[in-house]
């Protein structure tokens, strides 16, 4: 620092000196110790009996300093913290949260890690707080970018979180004496295993369905690392929050997963109209299978039917031929009269007479019993 000249000497005018005498800056003065002990020694012989420090105050003095470093042991561990006892700088016990003791410094010391946190770690993005727009992110390209294994660019930003292992207690004491840097250390681990995982899979996989095996594939691989490390860090959740191109091809990325998303929608269009086609068709087929064979069936029947009549009709002809020849023609008539209008003549009759001889339809009345007969009607 300059001396300044404007005085007669190197410290300047005035009574200043090289070791304080007089005001040498505008900051609070420092106490003065001769002064700070001359009030501790009047205090203490206002407290003493007799004014003065004897023997015996000495030993009151000594047995008031031995209880108060006593009570210093004591100690508090909140509810998400684990005790760490170390006792000359080692590790010898771990307490639970509430009230507990130890031996009082230097002797032994106490560590209060909190357990129960959840501590969020980006990697590829930073979260910047901006008083306009709120909280924004920001890529971290270095980060990233990542090879895949068919030699493609994708550019993952994932948040890993994680946590103290407090399910056994040298977890907590692993996570204290093993790492010095808890958050770079799960940093470097989680970019190193997610860029080995991104390196043995394809582009297309990362980016489409991928994405829950990737995070469990790497959430399994960094869990198995810390172990190996001893790190005392439990692994609780991977999430990857955007998996993308390089925002330089990523408009041609875009464009052929439209096209693939064209393609497949036009594959399960297609398959939905087979899948309607096919057993309506299968259904006709079916059907007219099935009425071949009732008509088969039926002509057949018929067919056997008829000739077994024939053959009953030859049997009754041998044994009585003239009889069997007016059976069939009786039948025969009956058959063809039954749906024709009939008139019947008597040629016998009186002179001067119609000849017709009127007769009761007997089948249409039971056919329509509502109608009323028309009294002398003839046919």
């Amino acid at each position: 620092m300059p001396w300044n000249n404007q005085g007669g000497g190197p410290w300047g005018s005035g009574p200043r000196g090289p070791w304080g005498s007089g005001p040498q800056s505008q900051g609070p003065t420092p106490p003065d110790l001769e002064d700070l002990l001359r009030r501790s020694q009047d205090k203490l012989r206002s407290v003493l009996p007799g004014g003065g420090v004897g023997g015996k105050g000495v030993a009151i003095a000594a047995l008031v300093g031995l209880v108060l470093w006593g009570a210093s042991g004591f100690f508090r561990v909140q509810p998400d913290e684990l005790g760490v006892v170390l006792r000359f700088g080692q590790h010898v016990r771990t307490v639970n949260p509430g009230l507990n003791y130890h031996l009082p410094y230097p002797v032994e010391t106490v560590l209060t890690p909190k357990v129960t946190t959840n501590n969020p770690i980006h990697i590829g993005m930073r979260l910047v707080d901006d008083m306009r727009r709120g909280t924004t992110t920001r890529d971290v390209p270095e980060e990233s970018l990542m090879l895949t294994g068919d030699e493609n660019i994708v550019d993952v930003d994932f948040t890993v979180f994680w946590r103290v292992k407090a399910t056994s207690r040298e977890g907590v004491a692993d996570f204290l004496f093993n790492i010095q840097n808890p958050e770079g250390t799960v940093k470097a681990v989680a970019e190193s295993a997610m860029r080995e995982v991104i390196g043995r899979s394809e582009i297309q996989p990362i980016l489409t369905g991928a994405r829950q095996t990737t995070e469990a594939a790497v959430h399994e691989l960094m869990q198995k690392t810390l172990d190996q490390y001893g790190a005392g860090i439990t692994i609780f959740q991977v999430q990857m929050q955007k998996v993308d191109p390089p925002s330089q091809v990523i408009d041609a990325f875009r464009d052929v997963q439209a096209s693939r998303a064209d393609q497949e929608r036009a594959q399960n269009e297609a398959q939905t109209y087979a899948n309607r086609v096919v057993p309506e068709a299968r259904g006709r087929v079916a059907q007219i299978v099935q009425a071949a064979e009732a008509y088969k069936e039926q002509t057949v029947a018929e067919a056997k039917g008829q000739a077994a009549r024939f053959t009953k009709v030859l049997e009754e002809y041998t044994k009585a031929p003239q009889v069997t020849r007016e059976r069939i023609y009786l039948e025969t008539i009956e058959r063809i009269f039954a749906g024709t209008d009939k008139i019947i003549l008597d040629s016998g009759g009186a002179a001067g007479g119609s000849g017709v001889v009127p007769y009761l339809p007997l089948n249409e009345l039971t056919r329509r019993p509502a109608a009323q007969p028309q009294a002398g009607a003839t046919r």
